[in-house]
């Protein structure tokens, strides 16, 4: 309808250059907490809550804060608190705080809330599975890992960058994830499921099918729905 497969993905990519987006950084040699740390420091801050109260610090420098040179509050230096409020207005597509969070898919329907969790536990959580996933990726340079950011939002798994075709990043990267997660092993239903694979089965349907969530809402809004919109609060609320 606006020829975006998500338009949340392309709002972000309009917002505030200084901490959002990908960090080029953190796939070239010797990434680390402290490169993170050092990234973080020099994100503009937006304010310091005290008392109960927000204290404007738009712009001002979180580094300045730790040297007790703040404008917003001279003499004083940051508690560990403000640290973490600090993180918590950084928006890159992946964000470290206490835990890692990969923040660039959008909400899904009831059946899919499952997948997308376990597609990054399956990746993640196995070392076989963590190296085969940058193996993937290592090898791409800054501009074509941004054009396939670009391109899932506005094509999804029709998109293509850089001589890389979406659907086949994607039918690897499920495949590995489905090996991480055979691999770790951990099942559920009472011993009845030996694995959490079959989490992942809403992504595999995307794959055969080659439709998004997004694919899936466009045709129903172009055909059963007939251009009511309203209709997406009965088939799709939970």
């Amino acid at each position: 309808m606006n020829g975006h497969k998500s338009w949340r993905a392309r709002v972000w990519r309009d917002l505030d250059a200084d901490r959002t987006g990908m960090l080029p950084f953190v796939f070239e040699d010797g990434m680390g907490f402290q490169r993170y740390v050092d990234y973080a420091l020099d994100v503009p801050m937006y304010f310091v809550y005290r008392d109960g109260k927000y204290i404007n610090a738009l712009g001002q420098s979180f580094r300045d804060f730790l040297k007790g040179k703040l404008p917003a509050l001279p003499g004083e230096v940051p508690t560990l608190s403000d640290w973490a409020d600090h993180l918590t207005t950084i928006f890159p597509e992946a964000r470290i705080k206490q835990f890692m969070e990969m923040r660039g898919a959008d909400g899904g329907p009831w059946r899919r809330l499952c997948a997308l969790p376990a597609f990054w536990v399956g990746l993640l959580y196995d070392q076989t599975a963590l190296d085969a996933a940058w193996d993937l990726v290592k090898g791409m340079d800054a501009q074509t890992r941004d054009e396939l950011r670009i391109g899932a939002s506005d094509d999804g798994l029709q998109a293509e960058a850089g001589g890389i075709k979406m659907m086949d990043l994607a039918r690897q990267a499920v495949a590995i994830s489905h090996a991480g997660l055979t691999a770790r092993g951990r099942g559920g239903a009472g011993g009845l499921v030996p694995d959490e694979t079959h989490f992942l089965n809403a992504l595999q349907d995307s794959l055969e099918s080659g439709q998004t969530p997004a694919d899936e809402l466009l045709a129903r809004y172009h055909g059963d729905w007939q251009g009511d919109l309203t209709q997406i609060y009965a088939d799709y609320s939970y």
